[in-house]
């Protein structure tokens, strides 16, 4: 496949010429629909509204608000005049704000007012003065003294001539970088990911490709814009393709998201396997309504068997994909094909995308193991440009030869197919033997009742540890721990039987939906008396 040589504005030019009368955007919660024309216009003021305000090329501004149409005309405004969007995490509280706004050296903010009230709001009145930061901007009618209205700034834009923004587009290169997303810092701070227009756009353009989308597509946009599986492996797909971006909610709520499937004719879903299960566990989930759907992604967690071919098959997304991928890889790494066999579709996270290379390398020895080999998941092409202000967290991440380390365990069969076998830091080391939890799982999921099954590590004075599970049940089933020890006995060799069970009614989340089984095996010890 070709590289895509160009940069977002660029990109929106093109798109916005070729399919100026196409939906770009659909944001249901608050009522606004833009064609590509009505979102280009947006996006020149905006970007002609930041330059009055006076940001130059590589500044940084922070982005924190759900899910809303303006989210997006910002992430392309700040592309167009070459400064950098740093995405806040919707739940940031207080000191997770003030880190990323003094860690990412941020000039500006831009801010909705918060999603029960007005708890952001409150958050940033109680920020000390950030040297950096000079300019708070609020996507709301009314602002507190000392900020400015969004409208305001587009309106401000009118006073900048139209040859000026074309200079500073002009001006950034596909190399620059665009975005810092920070990664969910599970361990130690969070770090900031340095990306360019060159490495969002490629690995999305070859996403979109074997996605099989085209303008006439309507993409359901469920996941949060402030990671980057929403603002660029979803939102870069569509625009890509002059396709629709459906905004359900500001947040993922699954009812809201079936109801504007179904009005809105979405053709593409994307999420969590942890997503896709609490959409058909929804009362308002009945398949009939959803025969739009023929495509999407799940990525973050392997995918059950038992859930994938209820997804194919009851809620007709017949084409899904299974990718895997990590911020610092610019997205997706690799992809399952839309006919890939089912059991493909399930067993592994597909082959790597075009120009990316992947290898499976010992964890120990740095030296590359034989193919069906466990080893560290190791990828090069589309990378970032490395943690921004952090030299030796990128040196340990990216090694000399340009090969990102990702942490995960993997193997890769003759044909290019790469099966996930956990965590590096999630693998139970169990006395002298070596037990991945996703082969617990995978057995456990196919007992009749069980909707999740997690499967984590606890300390062992013994053995130095020993296996714990939390089990999720399906609505109005009732089983005994007996019950599904006695199944695990069955199918499962002895020392991977599960020492501790319990029962629980939700799994500790990231904002994606991605399981932490660090805070699992963090609960557990303190239960179980094990410190």
């Amino acid at each position: 496949m070709d590289f895509v040589k160009t940069t977002l504005g660029d990109l929106l030019d093109g798109v916005a010429s070729k399919f100026p009368q196409n939906e770009a955007i659909v944001d249901v919660s608050k009522g606004r629909r833009l064609t590509y024309r009505e979102f280009l216009n947006d996006v020149n003021q905006l970007a002609k509204g930041f330059l009055k305000l006076g940001l130059k090329k590589g500044d940084h501004l922070a982005l924190w608000s759900p899910n809303r149409w303006e989210w997006i005309v910002t992430e392309f405004a700040t592309a167009k005049i070459g400064a950098v969007l740093v995405s806040v995490d919707t739940n940031a509280q207080r000191q997770q704000l003030e880190y990323l706004l003094t860690q990412s050296d941020s000039q500006a903010l831009v801010m909705a007012k918060g999603l029960k009230g007005n708890e952001s709001l409150e958050i940033v009145q109680q920020l000390p003065q950030l040297p950096e930061l000079k300019h708070l901007i609020l996507m709301e009618d009314q602002t507190p003294s000392g900020m400015m209205k969004w409208k305001t700034l587009l309106e401000m834009g009118k006073d900048v001539k139209d040859h000026v923004l074309h200079e500073r587009a002009h001006d950034c290169r596909m190399d620059d970088v665009v975005t810092l997303l920070y990664t969910s810092g599970t361990t130690g701070v969070p770090k900031g990911v340095m990306s360019t227009h060159f490495g969002i756009l490629n690995t999305t353009a070859a996403s979109a490709e074997i996605q099989r989308i085209t303008e006439k597509d309507r993409l359901c946009l469920s996941v949060p814009l402030s990671h980057m599986f929403g603002c660029v492996c979803v939102t870069l797909a569509a625009i890509i393709k002059g396709a629709t971006l459906v905004l359900p909610s500001e947040t993922f709520e699954p009812g809201k998201v079936l109801e504007a499937i179904e009005k809105e004719h979405c053709t593409a879903i994307y999420g969590s396997p942890t997503a896709f299960i609490s959409l058909m566990d929804h009362p308002r989930y009945q398949p009939s309504r959803l025969a739009s759907l023929r495509t999407g992604i799940m990525g973050g967690a392997q995918c059950p068997m038992e859930v994938m071919k209820k997804i194919v098959e009851e809620m007709g997304v017949r084409e899904i994909v299974i990718g895997y991928g990590l911020t610092e890889s610019s997205s997706w790494i690799t992809e399952t094909r839309p006919d890939d066999p089912l059991e493909l579709r399930v067993s592994t996270v597909g082959r790597p995308l075009p120009n990316v290379e992947v290898k499976m390398m010992d964890p120990k020895t740095g030296e590359e193991v034989p193919k069906g080999v466990v080893g560290e998941l190791c990828a090069r092409g589309l990378n970032m440009k490395g943690y921004y202000k952090m030299p030796a967290a990128t040196e340990k991440a990216i090694d000399r030869e340009g090969w990102l380390h990702t942490g995960d365990l993997a193997t890769m069969d003759e044909q290019g197919y790469v099966r996930m076998v956990g965590r590096l830091k999630e693998v139970i080391q169990k006395g002298t033997e070596t037990i991945f939890p996703a082969e617990i799982e995978e057995v456990l999921f196919t007992f009749p009742g069980i909707s999740n099954a997690q499967v984590f590590g606890v300390p062992d004075k013994r053995l130095g540890e020993e296996i714990a599970v939390w089990i999720k049940l399906e609505e109005g089933v009732d089983l005994k721990e007996e019950e599904i020890l006695q199944f695990c006995k069955k199918k499962l060799p002895p020392s991977q039987v599960p020492r501790y069970l319990k029962f629980v009614k939700e799994f500790p989340m990231t904002p994606l939906g991605k399981i932490q089984k660090f805070k699992m095996k963090e609960m557990a010890t303190l239960e179980y008396g094990l410190e």
